[in-house]
């Protein structure tokens, strides 16, 4: 799959099957949506792409207005969407960056500058609530109405339901929030997962070790962490987790993870209140040594939420209460062998 930031790139296809969205997830629906259009392409003899947008335009607008609660919570990375996006099948992606130029682009000009111009569509498809263009004036009567006028096919897919429910990344959210991970993997079609590449944490593991007698080697953990930027990542779930680790060995590792703030003994450690995910192994690959996992890309799916995030007042509680998360990870996973 080729990736391409912004829309003035030499190696863009000519042609293509279009569609556009955020494609927060790339949930059931959207993948969906992605299979017909990626059919679509091949009867074309075109390129099937993906139009999607960096910073969520929402996050943008919530910047904006310096109303940052405004702000969605997002239910994947960028990383983790066009991971999804190539699993699907999908020839190119367009990360087009949501900007004060591209908010105040009239719908007629978007049309013109970007679909016809741009990238020269043969066949677009939207959703049945798509809107675009400044003040999302422009619809998808708007759309057709051009494309019979300049040459390009235009098609509409219904929601997408599952079990009588409209598959929809506010949906997943939701599940995502209220800690009902089954829920949404199955809105997604997979379980949820994070994934990224592995990097220096605040080393309480071995603090733990140091300071807790047959600790042995405490809790050594794998960090994500995600980026201070202004339209930085705010995941829909948060909490202590039951997850599989894919990345370190031949087979899926147990573990338990904390995704969130963290709350800190030390509010100036090198975390600063950025979003981590935090993931202590069960069973720890002896090959990786103490410290083999830095850098290396992770994916960790959250299988099961155990509680939300906690604060503690001292390492001894902070033992305690990582001992406590393990033991019942364990035996969660020891009640669903099938899981890992």
């Amino acid at each position: 799959m080729h990736i391409f930031r912004g829309l003035r790139h030499p190696d863009i296809a000519p042609g293509c099957a279009l569609t556009i969205g955020n494609f927060d997830g790339v949930h059931r629906g959207h993948q969906a949506m992605l299979a017909l259009l990626r059919g679509e392409a091949a009867r074309r003899g075109v390129p099937s792409c993906v139009m999607t947008f960096e910073p969520h335009p929402r996050d943008y607008f919530a910047a904006a207005l310096g109303k940052p609660e405004l702000a969605p919570a997002r239910v994947v990375t960028l990383r983790d969407k066009l991971a999804e996006l190539a699993r699907c099948g999908i020839d190119q992606v367009l990360v087009l960056p949501f900007n004060q130029r591209l908010a105040g682009e009239a719908a007629e000009a978007f049309i013109d500058e970007v679909l016809v111009h741009g990238l020269g569509v043969r066949y677009v498809l939207v959703g049945d609530d798509f809107r675009f263009g400044a003040r999302r004036a422009g619809d998808y009567a708007m759309l057709d109405a051009a494309g019979q006028r300049q040459g390009f096919d235009v098609a509409r897919m219904q929601s997408y339901e599952v079990h009588g429910e409209r598959v929809s990344s506010s949906a997943v959210r939701a599940a995502l929030a209220e800690g009902r991970m089954e829920d949404a993997a199955t809105l997604l079609g997979r379980p949820y997962a994070i994934s990224g590449h592995v990097v220096h944490g605040r080393k309480l593991g071995r603090a733990l070790a140091e300071s807790t007698p047959g600790r042995g080697d405490g809790f050594p953990t794998l960090n994500l962490r995600f980026s201070r930027r202004a339209h930085a990542w705010k995941p829909a779930a948060s909490g202590i987790f039951v997850v599989r680790v894919f990345g370190l060995a031949d087979q899926p590792l147990p573990g338990v993870a904390n995704l969130g703030v963290r709350p800190s003994l030390d509010p100036h450690d090198v975390n600063g209140g950025r979003v981590l995910l935090e993931t202590h192994c069960l069973q720890w690959p002896a090959h990786l040594g103490a410290d083999g996992a830095y850098g290396k890309i992770i994916r960790v799916e959250l299988l099961h939420k155990l509680h939300d995030e906690l604060r503690y007042h001292s390492l001894a509680a902070l033992t305690e209460g990582i001992a406590r998360d393990c033991a019942d990870a364990r035996a969660w996973l020891a009640a669903h062998p099938a899981r890992i």
